[in-house]
Parts: structure tokens; C-alpha cells; sequence
């Protein structure tokens, strides 16, 4: 189980501006819903958005701390 601090810092590593909220949808802590807003995704399409975020959670992906992931990105 990774805590959320983890997240949204592997997050801001690579979106420094990034809001981030987690949602954990089955109360283990595998198992999130991520919302995570970002100037960076400007000009970008959805599939590059979530790339970019799942570039950085890779090392929490592959480990399977995170076993689902949900995500919606979006532009302030």
C-alpha cells in the first residue's frame, strides 16, 4: 500500500503545478481514483495527459502498490 503523500509527491516530480486528489475506491489503498489538474497538460491530448502521469507513478505500478488505477486529468 503506497500512501497518498507518496503519490501526489511522484506526481509533482514530474507536474510541479499539479492539484492532486486520491480517492481510495475499496478502503486497501491499491485500488485509487486520481484527479490531477495541471498547466502542463495544455495542448496535449488525454492519452499524453495520463502518459505523463503514469510515467510517474511507474515504480508504483510495477510494484503493484497501486493494483487500479482511475485517473482523470484536466487543465485549470
Amino acid at each position: 500500500m503506497v500512501q497518498d503523500q507518496e503519490i501526489i509527491t511522484a506526481i509533482q516530480n514530474v507536474l510541479p503545478d499539479a492539484q492532486v486528489e486520491i480517492e481510495d475506491l475499496n478502503g486497501t489503498g491499491d485500488h485509487l481514483k486520481v484527479n490531477v489538474i495541471s498547466n502542463a497538460f495544455a495542448g496535449l491530448s488525454l492519452i499524453k495527459q495520463h502518459q505523463l502521469v503514469y510515467g510517474a507513478l511507474k515504480d508504483e505500478l510495477a510494484n503493484e502498490a497501486i493494483h487500479a488505477l482511475a485517473l482523470n486529468t484536466s487543465i485549470p
